[in-house]
Parts: C-alpha cells; structure tokens; sequence
C-alpha cells in the first residue's frame, strides 16, 4: 500500500463512523475491502454521483481492495433514500442496459483495473424465504421507522410499501456478503450503511467503518442534483452543454463544486470561497476555469477549451457560431412551434409552446413570444433555444 494515510483518506468525506475504527482497522496491516453500491436506476450518471467515486478510486491508489457492487437486485425494489413516494420499480430489461452505462461513465473517474465489480444478485437472488425471513427478523419496524424518510411518510399519511423495508436490509446483506470493511455513501445513506453495521455484529464480523460524502446540490441552488429535477450535469452530455450549464451555477455555489465536482483539495475550496467573499477574484472567470475544469475530466482538455470558446463567442460576445450552425429545411412546418420540434429542441408541441411563453426563443436575434406564430421568413434565418442551440432554417426551393 502505498503512503497515503487515514487523515488523507477520510478527508473527502462529512462524517465516519467511526475515525477511531478507521484507524485501528489500518493498523492491521492488510488491505482493506472498500465498498460502495449504486443501483443501476437511470442510464446515465450526473456530476452528483461521482463525488463519491473520487475518494474509492483513492482508497485503490493507496493499495486497498475495493468493489463497486451495482444494484441489479435492489434495484428492482428501488430506494427509498430520500424520498416522498414509492420510487418506481424497473425492469430486469432497464436495469441491465443501465448496468452497461454505469459500468462505461464510472470508468471516467474510476481505474477499473484496480477495482472489482460486483453485483449484489450474485448472493441475494441465492436467498431462499427462509433466509430472507431471518433477514428480516434482525430489524424492527420501530427502526426502520427511525429513517427521516419514512418516518415523515408515515405521519403524513402517505403509504410505505412493505417492499421498502426490504431495501436497506439487501444493502445491509452486501457488507456481509463481501465482509467490508469499509462502506461509502452519500449522507443519504448513512440509516443504510449503519444497518450494515448492525448485521455484520449479528454474523459474527467485524463491523464496516461509514464513510459519507456531501450531497451534490444542483444547478438550482436549493435541491440536491437530480435528473428528476432537472438540475444535473450529465456525465455523458456534449462538452459545450456541460459548459453552458455549468456556467448558470449560483456563485455561493462555486467553492462547493470545486471540491466535489473538481475534486481540488478542500483547503483550495476554502481559499476560493474566501477570495469570493472578499472580492479578490472575478466570479465570472473564476466560473469559467471551473466550468472547463470539470468539462476536462470527461472530455479531455481540447474539447473543454473548445467548449470555453463557444461560450465565450456565442453568450458572452453574443457572436452566431457561424459555420457550426446545422440547417434543416422548411417543408410543411408552418408554425414556430413545430419547427422547434422538427430541429429537435422539443420533445413536443406543448413542450415548444412553453420554450415560446419562457422567453427562450429568438428568429435572427429577436424574441418570440406568440406561441402561436408563424414562420413567415422568406429567406434563410437562423432559429435558436437560449443561447447554445441554433438551427438555420431553409426556404423551400425556389421561394422568393
């Protein structure tokens, strides 16, 4: 293993359970097992789930032995972490095709050479009833109702699902079936991973040391990130879209996605909310090289420069991006609306009517408010959504 030691490796995190085992567990001399367990839900990861990726790659650098276990089994129950309603059930089809991309977009801030991939059906799909009673038997309702979330469902009345409890006691089994010493999660996690612990005392094993990271909040400032929500930055999305978005983050935000986004030292985030504060720095540069920081590491450093650029041009310097602009041809599309679903910038009609109502859309520059207007240009004009979406729109031959 290599020199990195226990302060090094618990700083990303907001709290262990406990530093004191951590340390005592190093002391053993042998590596130790990691673990952490995401369910394959969506197929794509956002910027929130990598800010627990970066301290388990770490924990492989420095020579321990660490599984990343996918949730194909728990995924089919769905977590009920942090939510005020049943999350949906998937399908064995869905989870595998999201099984694929997480194994890809995890690979962005993970070796997977160091790292073994497991998934949790290997040993939970091998329960028989009886075992799953037992299971269960070693947790009471009183317990699971300790959770913020479904203690708030229950006094509010909205129904909990018995399928639920069972979710917290599958991840539990996970500790125990890879012996861990060490779990990592989200602070969303924490009832979860100290059952684990729980469970491990009741087989007979050391119990695993808890380690979690911050929630990432989203674009919109209030909320944790979330594609439901619409404040995420994709994992897989263009470089110019990473940027663009990146770009909309409050400034109050800026330290926060430094550390986990960027994945700088937490003292660089502290001298940057500091700077911020006391007016040393420019927010607007200061986002910029952030934004193409984090655009780097999924991109590469060309396209997050390239990225930069575009930006710079076409929002701050309001230039067309000349060239680069794709063209689609007129036809039947008499409406505004329907051209902004035919250049695919709307999943539907509606869905344009409200881009029209947000004020998002522009012929040649100018706004379009009516969401019922025609297009009446006879010559070719360039429609655009914001201010990183363009589409030339061509007359039909032989208009005037």
């Amino acid at each position: 293993m290599n020199e990195l030691n226990g302060h090094q490796l618990l700083e990303a995190f907001e709290h262990v359970e406990t530093a004191r085992e951590f340390q005592e567990r190093l002391a053993l001399g042998r590596p130790l097992r990691v673990k952490l367990g995401i369910d394959p839900t969506s197929p794509d990861l956002h910027l929130g789930f990598m800010v627990v990726l970066h301290p388990l790659q770490r924990f492989a650098e420095a020579g321990h032995r660490v599984t990343l276990i996918i949730g194909d089994f728990t995924a089919r129950i769905g977590d009920p972490s942090g939510r005020n309603v049943t999350r949906p059930q998937l399908s064995r089809e869905e989870i595998e095709e999201n099984m694929r991309a997480y194994r890809e977009q995890a690979g962005k801030v993970l070796d997977l050479e160091r790292i073994e991939i497991r998934y949790n059906s290997e040993w939970l799909d091998a329960l028989t009833q009886t075992d799953l009673v037992k299971l269960l038997a070693k947790t009471t309702v009183a317990q699971m109702l300790e959770r913020n979330d479904f203690h708030e469902r229950y006094a509010s009345g909205v129904p909990i699902s018995l399928h639920e409890f069972l979710y917290p006691v599958a991840q539990a089994y996970d500790s125990v079936a890879i012996e861990a010493d060490v779990e990592l999660g989200g602070t969303d996690q924490l009832f979860n991973l100290l059952l684990g612990r729980q469970y491990q005392r009741e087989f007979g094993q050391l119990p695993q040391i808890c380690a979690t990271v911050p929630l990432l909040v989203g674009l919109d400032g209030e909320k944790k990130m979330s594609k439901s929500l619409g404040n995420y930055v994709g994992v897989t999305e263009p470089p110019r879209e990473q940027f663009g978005k990146l770009m909309k983050l409050p400034d109050e935000l800026m330290p926060d996605y430094a550390r986990l986004a960027a994945f700088r030292p937490r003292a660089d985030a502290q001298r940057l909310a500091s700077d911020l504060a006391a007016g040393r720095v420019n927010p607007m540069d200061e986002k910029k090289r952030l934004a193409q920081e984090i655009v780097a590491r999924y991109h590469g450093d060309a396209a997050a420069s390239a990225a930069r650029e575009y930006f710079e041009r076409t929002v701050q310097r309001r230039e067309l991006p000349e060239g680069e602009i794709p063209e689609i041809a007129l036809g039947d599309s008499k409406r505004v609306a329907e051209l902004l679903v035919k250049a695919g910038f709307a999943e539907s009609r509606r869905a344009a009517e409200r881009l029209i109502q947000g004020n998002a859309v522009k012929i040649d520059g100018e706004p379009i408010r009516d969401t019922g207007a025609l297009w009446t240009a006879t010559q070719p004009a360039v429609l655009s959504v914001g201010s990183r979406r363009f589409v030339r729109v061509l007359p039909p031959d032989g208009a005037p």
